[in-house]
């Protein structure tokens, strides 16, 4: 679920540390992402779903993606897992330890490290994964989406999950908590709907932009803009006249 530029704090760490405490399999329940202006619960995420395996919505989700595949705060790995059986390459990164230390241990191959610093295959990837809310991450989904273009192959693809709301442009800072009385440091997050999501993606450089909805998740997919080649115009040949071919043979 997380993802940083250097020296910001990150989702649901610090504090308490109701993510880290969920990873290490200390509790299940929910974690509440709650505005620090307002004191107000604006999203609610099951530890078991972030945990667990991928369901059918996950995979529908997932699709035909295509490999080698980036999943931007992967967490425990499922959705790396679940384009691994499809036979595509995939990669999870996270700069949360215990998540990653959580999807290696299943075998899942997992970084620790932000999506703002250096990766392996820049400019290489084919699909970039942004589920669970990680636009939000940063709190700037401009940059990150951004970033997700230089990333990706010039034939890539991003895979964004939105809020349900379609033109929702909601940037803060928030806490997490969870059901055991664990709470988070503050941290900067945003939460876009799909309509604002298609349009930081024509700002970043994406188009084909598609909405779909899956078991209520919505769900865009863009493509990175291609820059269609110049057309000069031919070089002129010279072709001689009949009278000039003559002269040229006498």
């Amino acid at each position: 679920m997380t993802a940083r530029r250097p020296g910001e704090t990150t989702f649901a760490s610090g504090g308490g540390e109701p993510w880290g405490f969920a990873l290490q399999g200390e509790g299940g329940g929910r974690l509440h992402l709650r505005r620090v202006a307002g004191d107000t619960i604006e999203e609610v995420w099951w530890v078991d779903a972030l945990c667990g395996p991928a369901d059918a919505a996950d995979l529908s989700i997932l699709g035909t993606a295509e490999g080698p595949l980036l999943d931007v705060g992967c967490g425990p790995g499922r959705m790396v897992r679940a384009a691994a059986q499809t036979a595509s390459a995939a990669l999870g990164i996270d700069v949360s330890a215990d998540a990653v230390w959580r999807a290696r241990a299943a075998g899942t191959p997992a970084l620790v490290r932000s999506i703002f610093e250096r990766l392996p295959l820049e400019g290489r990837w084919r699909t970039v994964l942004l589920l669970d809310g990680n636009v939000g991450i940063g709190g700037d989904p401009d940059a990150l989406l951004r970033r997700c273009g230089e990333l990706l192959a010039p034939d890539g693809m991003v895979v964004v999950e939105t809020a349900a709301p379609a033109d929702l442009d909601d940037r803060a800072v928030f806490t997490v908590h969870d059901d055991h009385g664990h709470v988070s440091a503050p941290f900067a997050w945003a939460r876009v709907g799909w309509r604002t999501a298609e349009r930081c993606l024509a700002a970043a450089g994406f188009d084909h932009c598609e909405h779909t909805v899956v078991a209520d998740r919505h769900i865009v997919r863009a493509c990175r803009a291609r820059i269609a080649p110049a057309i000069t115009a031919p070089t002129a040949i010279p072709i001689a006249t009949t009278q000039q071919a003559e002269s040229t043979t006498t």
